[in-house]
């Protein structure tokens, strides 16, 4: 079998410390290509420094919202040179956030000591990024927690990227998929969806186009439900639970179940899909 991971944080300090035992265990599943996303300045040379040690990691360079309050002038002409500086570099991890605006704990710990930029601050952030992705035909990866409203108008007057992009881990409105699709978006399925709080995002997933669907883990973030975790981290040292990304196996096993086909087909149509998506070469493999 052949996996391709859409979405994935390797440089998180929660996997760099188990990585040589990962990266064996992503090859022994048969992982052929991952989309390793930035999110910050503060983490882009990480992720460039994992993609020039294994040929099989397609680095990802981008400010996420989450970090967009944080940075200082000259990130985005930072950005600039490092898509410039490698070919196969694509744009990601962008876009909009009003879950940690309206929704999140004041003392949630995934958000401590970060500015939470204002809804207007993050669409300026998000739509330099966008027209930047668009300009060098790097496939953009976005983010859209509850802001699936403010995203949708925002893509309605853009300039579209001419392969698409990837919604990553899409939990947003069906009545959006079809303007979504109309966009130019693909959508990848993530593990922890397999919760039995999120049957409505399965039931998307179950009746999307099997030609706009890819997968992915989000690791070290979105765990699988207890049940589903085929592969295991200790805990991290704030107590919180990392995603094993070898759980990518799980989750494609899991996708087929729920769109009634076998893995073997699944898998086949997402690896089209991926280079359809995020272009490269087919014959890199796993190293």
């Amino acid at each position: 079998m052949r996996f391709f991971e859409a979405h994935v944080h390797y440089q998180d300090r929660k996997l760099v410390t188990h990585w040589p035992a990962i990266a064996a265990e992503l090859t022994g599943i048969g992982l052929v290509e991952a989309v390793c996303n930035g999110t910050s300045p503060e983490d882009w040379q990480a992720v460039a420094d994992l993609s020039q040690k294994h040929a099989w990691i397609r680095p990802a360079f981008g400010l996420h919202p989450w970090q967009v309050g944080n940075v200082g002038k000259g990130w985005l002409n930072e950005l600039r040179q490092l898509l410039l500086s490698d070919p196969r570099a694509l744009v990601g991890e962008i876009g909009l956030d009003l879950w940690m605006l309206r929704a999140a704990r004041a003392d949630d710990p995934r958000l401590t000591g970060l500015n939470r930029a204002p809804i207007e601050i993050q669409e300026a952030a998000f739509v330099a990024q966008f027209e930047l992705a668009v300009e060098l035909k790097r496939p953009p990866t976005v983010h859209g927690l509850d802001a699936w409203d403010r995203l949708v108008q925002l893509l309605k007057n853009a300039r579209l990227p001419a392969h698409g992009f990837l919604l990553h881990g899409f939990s947003g409105p069906s009545e959006y998929v079809a303007r979504f699709i109309d966009a130019g978006a693909f959508f990848s399925f993530n593990g922890n969806f397999l919760s039995p709080r999120h049957a409505r995002i399965r039931d998307i997933f179950a009746r999307l186009p099997l030609e706009r669907i890819l997968v992915e883990t989000d690791a070290p973030a979105m765990p699988l439900p207890e049940s589903h975790r085929k592969y295991r981290l200790p805990p991290a040292p704030d107590g919180s639970t990392p995603n094993h990304p070898a759980n990518l196996e799980v989750t494609y096993s899991a996708l087929a179940e729920i769109r009634g086909t076998s893995t073997t087909a699944l898998a086949d149509a997402i690896e089209s899909n991926f280079y359809r998506l995020f272009g490269g070469n087919r014959d890199i493999g796993n190293a």
